[in-house]
């Protein structure tokens, strides 16, 4: 399910607009717009980390000119979504619920509850 990507700086919950890579073997940290997902060797930057990172002594920081732009969810990001919504609200039947359909289980999909209407 599509979320906010927010800034990896411990306690700072901002969402990110930039990603920090590194270049070890050119010893350059580099800033650029946030990349489409997240990688394992690179970190999400909010504006405020982004801009003002520091590399230690001897490396070289190469910065993306002009300003980050927060990301918008991609149509692919909004179709799982919906299909995540669409697939929890359908009933799931294991043999148990035939038997008794208002069971506990019933209208349950993993982490996900149906409710009934009230109207109804």
């Amino acid at each position: 399910m599509p979320s906010v990507r927010v800034c990896s700086r411990t306690g700072c919950l901002q969402p990110a607009v930039a990603t920090l890579t590194y270049a070890y073997r050119d010893s350059t940290a580099v800033v650029g717009p946030l990349a489409i997902a997240s990688e394992p060797h690179s970190y999400d930057l909010c504006e405020h980390h982004a801009v003002r990172l520091t590399a230690p002594k001897g490396w070289e920081v190469v910065r993306h000119e002009g300003e980050f732009a927060e990301a918008e969810p991609s149509g692919d990001e909004l179709t799982a979504l919906a299909e995540a919504v669409r697939e929890a609200g359908r009933p799931q039947y294991s043999g148990r619920e035939q038997d008794d359909p208002g069971g506990a289980d019933a209208g349950r999909r993993g982490h996900l509850r149906v409710l009934p209407d009230p109207a109804d």
